[in-house]
């Protein structure tokens, strides 16, 4: 018999495509989004994302491409 040690090596992969985009809350100015949830009219988020806000955003997880393009604008300073 012949031993061959075979290493897996797993790594995440995470993409993020037009599907995914409704498994995260997104980041957009505040006073559009009052304005959106009240009025009913869409807006953009960080991400590019266009959506009307209905949804409580504290039941997902925040967009990924939203917070690292959030960290770029705001916490690099």
């Amino acid at each position: 018999m012949d031993n061959t040690d075979t290493i897996v090596e797993t790594k995440a992969d995470i993409r993020v495509d037009d599907g995914d985009h409704e498994r995260f809350s997104h980041y957009a100015d505040k006073n559009d989004i009052m304005e959106a949830m009240i009025n009913g009219t869409p807006i953009m988020a960080l991400c590019g994302k266009i959506w009307i806000p209905s949804r409580d955003p504290k039941k997902f997880p925040v967009c990924p491409m939203c917070k690292e393009i959030y960290d770029a604008l705001f916490l690099s300073e």
